[in-house]
């Protein structure tokens, strides 16, 4: 009896054993689905958040988007959603785009991910060291030693800052902005391109058959050959205008430091499509893609064509989102990584980058004025004077460099850069 009941009891025994083994796995399994689920939906509320902050950058958050087209508010709360424009500009957006052109424009930037030529993406922070310079250490030491003493001699800022105050360009005549046919096209009556220095368009070719534009040309060494053009955010009625100084100019990079909004007050006119494409008088405009490379700034590809002559081009606008009207940015990092990814793109063009900011001197004159001066130490160039050349791109426009923070930012900006620069070079 012992052993029939014995054999009898072993079966159960197994089945119990059986039973447990299944719901162990089970709750392995729950806990498992569970924890994906909240680090799905952890990874959502981060790339929210990350939707959130960029909006705001550009401009467009609660606080100010009362002024903006609706659809561009939904543009930017859609940021870091895919998007198929490709396909909506095949559908009737006005000139076609195909894979080869998307293809020319994506391969400027193959130092990061790739995504898709025509959905609107983002991409993480990314870290580039700064770009060989004809420097040679002790020089390089030099001239940090020659920063770092500005800086920390806030007496000498001042008074070097008080005598740039004082400088008077000649010429400055400022006639043609003050004519009554233009002053309408100024977004502040208060900067205006000198005469001698304005660009002119074509006036046969414009819509109002005039030849103004509130830009004026930068030249660094060639008068032939304009290193910048400093503009003012384009308004309503002088987007026109803007597309076809970059026609004219034969601009392939624009650098925008503004936000569309800030605090409520309009900075600058949208002056490009949010998808497809826009006609802007003669100017077909097509977005071909459109990153988020950081919270920092984006980089959007355009499809360039004169609707008169059959001509097509591409260009890329960088737009720089951290630096606020009124102040500087926290740090100079972000700008300085955005500065080399514009150097990148632009490498080897002989046109003149296009920058703007909203009235094209703060932070249009802060960004040339650090361009320019890192460019000549990448160059070779022994002996750098920051003063004397803010005197001469003053030379060209009227108030470039408008505040004493914003002409420290620049010492301190180019300080970390040689900084920078220096650990590269073999020791």
């Amino acid at each position: 009896m012992r052993t029939r009941g014995g054999g009898r009891g072993l079966p159960h025994a197994t089945r119990v054993r059986d039973s447990s083994r299944r719901v162990f796995l089970t709750l392995v399994g729950v806990a498992c689905v569970g924890g994906i689920l909240v680090a799905a939906f952890t990874v959502v509320c981060l790339r929210h958040h990350s939707r959130l902050l960029a909006a705001g950058k550009l401009g467009l958050g609660p606080e100010g988007g009362g002024g903006m087209p609706g659809e561009y508010q939904d543009l930017c709360r859609q940021h870091m959603a895919a998007k198929s424009s490709f396909g909506r500009q095949d559908g009737g957006g006005g000139g076609g785009t195909d894979t080869s052109r998307v293809s020319s424009v994506s391969s400027q930037f193959s130092d990061a991910p790739q995504a898709s030529p025509s959905s609107h993406s983002s991409t993480p922070s990314w870290c580039e060291e700064p770009a060989q310079a004809n420097m040679d250490i002790s020089t390089g030491h030099m001239i940090l030693a020659y920063m770092e003493d500005h800086l920390r001699n806030k007496g000498r800022l001042a008074q070097e800052w008080e005598a740039l105050c004082s400088y008077q360009a000649e010429p400055s005549s400022t006639a043609a902005a003050q004519c009554p046919s233009n002053t309408k096209k100024n977004r502040n009556p208060e900067f205006v391109p000198y005469d001698h220095s304005r660009v002119r368009l074509k006036p046969e070719i414009n819509p109002s058959r005039a030849d103004y534009i509130n830009a004026s040309i930068l030249i660094e060494h060639d008068p032939r050959m304009p290193a910048y053009i400093a503009t003012q955010g384009p308004l309503s009625h002088t987007i026109a205008d803007f597309w076809q100084m970059v026609w004219e100019s034969g601009c392939t990079v624009i650098v925008m430091m503004t936000a569309l909004v800030e605090d409520g007050q309009k900075q600058c006119d949208r002056y490009w499509p949010d998808e497809g494409s826009s006609l802007y008088h003669i100017y077909e405009v097509n977005l071909v893609s459109e990153h988020i490379w950081c919270n920092d700034f984006l980089v959007r590809s355009f499809y360039l064509k004169n609707v008169q002559t059959q001509e097509t081009r591409t260009l890329t606008q960088f737009h720089f989102l951290s630096w606020p009207a009124h102040g500087i940015p926290t740090s100079t990092r972000p700008l300085l990584d955005f500065r080399r990814k514009v150097n990148k793109c632009y490498r080897g063009r002989s046109c003149p980058i296009i920058v703007h900011c909203s009235d094209g001197t703060g932070r249009t004159g802060t960004y040339i004025l650090i361009d320019m001066v890192l460019n000549r130490m990448a160059k070779g160039v022994k002996e750098i004077d920051i003063a004397a050349t803010l005197e001469h791109i003053r030379d060209q426009r009227p108030g470039m460099v408008r505040t004493k923070g914003q002409f420290e930012f620049a010492l301190t900006a180019v300080a970390e850069e040689v900084n920078a620069i220096l650990k590269a070079l073999p020791q």
